[in-house]
């Protein structure tokens, strides 16, 4: 018979629960629960709900279990966020949100103590305030009380994995988020953390994906009525596991589309070197020890915010309406650097586009339309100017663009991406980071041979669209007055 996994996936707003099954010939996914995933907001900091989230899952454990005969659970959520806990296993706070504001100035105050070229030959990461050594020296610098009472820290998807199995370890690419895993080693540089008084006692063990984080604990199995479960550490961190599904072999680039676009390729060894912290691109984990060598970008973010603002605004306007609208409208008339400080944060984006626009000397778009207009080929002058860069730093020529997750439903910004860079975009899978998820997970449990079988089967079980491009030379045009623009800001 064949073997049923349960993946969960989460993500920044929304979190779902899928049950993966392979035939033999193809993995078939049927989702069984979907439910929000909520910030929360109370004395001015951000928070995730993680005992809702919590009850989720066992919500959908319940409902998984009475319907099939699971054979293993996998979890995968966003990276560097993370719970505390204490000697006693209990949560000391809520884990802060990525989002949260705690950190501004953080990066530049652990620059005083290790320059940020030092910090990039250690760690082979973008600086990115979000990421998880900022959270902490947060904490070191203004919390120490928390850090003095901590055991271990857990990432999110190393901390469900705890409440389902009370077993303390992190898995390595969602810890490869961290800014603190020697991407050479593949272990955490504890020297690193001493320096900026952090301890590196908090670290818990360390797991590779594949292996098993433990059995679903006696408790749950009572609560749910059903046999012990193992819960594998998939690629945990959500990204890790979109490019494990990427349905291609050899070498390729690939745009993880969601909130967050993740721009890369996959390599057998990370990248550091002057060139790359110049362009400040990443050296994350993957699959069998590769890497994940990628820049983070504004992605989607920028289009979900600017239509929460017009909803509030009392317009209720949907996404194909603002596709509509920015098609509609004038190309090339202005552009943002996705990447500027204004745009992080929740809030009046189309305001802070107008503004930018307005501080820059642009046009100020007016319209709905000539804002979406604005967003949509900012992102996609991103992407063309980081393929270029990929193109240099590699040597290699990259003949097509592999866009992955539930973003490439965006047919314009995915038509857009190909027009902008001149190349093929090959689109799919939609649930790239679920059939990642599962896919591992099979690999566990001995029905996909390995990772190259794996891919195989997820190329014949998924459909995927292809983008040729078409406006090309305009695009170039239009390429040398948007950098014009790059690493400006309204602030």
């Amino acid at each position: 018979m064949a073997k049923k996994v349960l993946a969960f996936d989460f993500g920044a707003s929304s979190g779902r629960a899928m049950i993966g099954e392979y035939d033999g010939k193809l993995i078939n996914v049927t989702e069984i629960h979907r439910f929000s995933n909520d910030t929360i907001v109370t004395g001015g900091r951000m928070y995730w709900d993680v005992l809702r989230l919590l009850f989720e899952i066992k919500t959908a454990i319940n409902k998984a279990v009475k319907e099939y005969e699971i054979d293993a659970i996998g979890i995968d959520t966003w990276g560097v966020d993370f719970g505390l806990l204490n000697e006693h296993g209990e949560l000391l706070a809520n884990p802060s949100h990525y989002r949260d504001e705690r950190t501004v100035g953080m990066p530049e105050a652990v620059a005083k103590i290790i320059p940020p070229d030092e910090l990039y030959a250690i760690s082979g990461t973008q600086t990115l305030r979000l990421n998880t050594i900022y959270q902490l020296y947060y904490l070191a610098k203004y919390r120490p009380e928390l850090l003095a009472l901590t055991d271990k820290i857990l990432f999110m998807p190393d901390l469900f994995a705890y409440f389902l199995t009370g077993a303390k370890r992190a898995e390595s690419t969602i810890a490869s988020t961290s800014n603190f895993l020697d991407p050479v080693s593949k272990t955490f540089n504890t020297e690193l953390l001493e320096r900026l008084g952090i301890p590196s006692r908090i670290l818990p063990e360390l797991i590779q994906p594949g292996e098993c984080y433990g059995m679903l604990s006696d408790e749950l199995c009572t609560e749910f009525d059903c046999k012990p479960i193992p819960v594998v550490a998939v690629c945990t961190h959500d990204t890790a596991s979109a490019v494990a599904a990427a349905p291609t072999e050899g070498d390729f680039v690939y745009i993880s589309c969601g909130t967050w676009s993740l721009f890369g390729t996959e390599l057998s060894a990370p990248v550091i070197t002057p060139e790359s912290a110049k362009i400040q691109y990443t050296n994350e984990g993957g699959y069998e020890n590769t890497t994940r060598f990628l820049k983070n970008i504004m992605g989607l973010w920028l289009i979900q915010e600017s239509r929460r603002q017009w909803i509030r605004e009392g317009e209720n306007v949907s996404y194909a309406d603002l596709e509509r609208e920015a098609l509609a409208a004038e190309p090339f008339r202005c552009f943002i650097d996705c990447d500027a400080p204004e745009f992080e944060t929740a809030g009046n984006l189309p305001e802070r586009v107008r503004e930018f626009c307005r501080v820059t000397g642009q046009y100020v778009p007016a319209t709905r339309g000539e804002v979406m207009r604005c967003i949509y080929e900012s992102l996609a002058m991103k992407y063309k100017l980081n393929f270029n860069a990929l193109r240099d730093i590699s040597g290699k020529a990259f003949g097509q663009i592999n866009m992955l997750g539930g973003g490439i439903k965006d047919t314009l910004l995915c038509r857009l991406t190909a027009n902008a860079t001149g190349v093929r975009v090959v689109a799919g899978p939609v649930e790239a980071t679920v059939m990642g998820n599962i896919a591992v997970q099979l690999i566990a449990l001995g029905e996909l041979k390995d990772w190259r079988d794996a891919r195989r089967v997820i190329t014949d079980s998924t459909p995927l669209k292809i983008y040729e491009p078409t406006e090309s030379a305009a695009w170039d045009a239009a390429f040398e007055e948007y950098k014009k623009y790059l690493g400006k800001s309204a602030k």
